[in-house]
């Protein structure tokens, strides 16, 4: 049987497998994280940002706690820090808030969702007059200091990245108290983050994929996008082994030690996901999986500028994707 978790730096072990709720829609999250609980899943990822954290806490009030069906030290939950809450004296009540709308006591694990800082505020894309994000000049080292507090204070058992390249993450480990355990980012076949991935073994940082299977219905999507799970490639594979493509993929980044958290509010795609620990790829087919790397991000969100496309921040000085990993 397959290893189900991995061991953090701070001891803590971690579910390889988690259910991802970004983009899941309002009155469907409750159900889908009640679902995954029964079927296995111990690891739930939200955000602040996401908006829909309150249902995740209605779900694990029912099934989380004293005479419960599942104690809190048998689930691993994790939020993170929005843009908009970077100032230092923003990041506790931010957290306390999301702790608030989950009904939790703690958090197994607090990321900083973007090495980027918004304008201070409740409005989470605060923009100017001329519709440009509305940046805020707060650097992302400042905030974390901060977020050891509440290593310190017991609000969480450890923090952690999102979306930071490696350069990034070499700062915050220059600095850092408690070090960070995990850096989340987009990984996919189609980006395989081969090298940032070494990049955070060497370092003791666990790598967690989001849109691991590549977020079709992201909201950005235009016709003729490349679609991975249709990948006549992944096709044969999946074939080969009589599993589906979403699970050949899963179990990809599984035997590279990466963690991964794929979003679903259907019930057999959240159980389909999940049975990825009862076969193993080929060493051939691992390497074939990682020739389909292009490079390629399908998740950061793109804004048209005079007829071209750019992507959203990509002239904040803490843009993490223009450094080579």
């Amino acid at each position: 049987m397959a290893a189900r978790t991995v061991t953090l730096s701070t001891g803590h072990k971690m579910p390889v497998v988690g259910l991802g709720t970004w983009q899941s829609p309002v009155g469907q999250v409750k159900a889908a994280v009640l679902y995954a609980l029964e079927v296995g899943y111990r690891h739930i990822d939200c955000a602040f940002a996401y908006g829909n954290e309150q249902e995740v806490g209605e779900a694990l009030m029912e099934r989380v706690g004293p005479s419960k069906t599942l104690k809190r030290e048998d689930v691993f939950i994790v939020s993170k820090l929005w843009n908009t809450k970077h100032h230092p004296e923003d990041v506790e009540p931010s957290c306390r808030v999301s702790l608030e709308k989950l009904q939790l006591q703690y958090l197994d694990l607090y990321l900083m969702h973007w090495p980027i800082a918004f304008k201070r505020g409740e409005e989470l894309m605060p923009r100017k007059e001329d519709g440009s994000i509305h940046y805020a000049d707060t650097h992302f080292i400042d905030t974390w200091k901060v977020m050891e507090n509440l290593v310190d204070l017991g609000l969480v058992r450890a923090i952690g990245l999102s979306n930071f390249n490696s350069k990034q993450i070499d700062q915050i480990l220059e600095v850092a108290k408690h070090k960070p355990v995990v850096n989340q980012v987009e990984c996919h076949p189609y980006l395989n983050q081969k090298e940032l991935l070494e990049h955070c073994k060497q370092r003791r940082i666990v790598l967690t994929a989001f849109s691991p299977l590549g977020s079709a219905n992201r909201p950005w999507a235009k016709p003729g996008d490349p679609k991975l799970l249709e990948d006549p490639k992944l096709l044969d594979i999946a074939k080969k082994y009589g599993k589906s493509p979403a699970q050949v993929i899963l179990r990809w980044q599984l035997q590279r030690g990466i963690v991964c958290i794929p979003k679903s509010s259907n019930p057999s795609r959240i159980k389909e996901n999940f049975q990825v620990f009862d076969f193993t790829l080929s060493d051939e087919d691992m390497e074939s999986m990682m020739t389909f790397h292009r490079g390629q991000r399908l998740v950061v969100p793109k804004i048209e500028v005079d007829g071209k496309e750019h992507w959203r921040d990509v002239g904040h000085p803490h843009f993490p994707f223009l450094a080579p990993y």
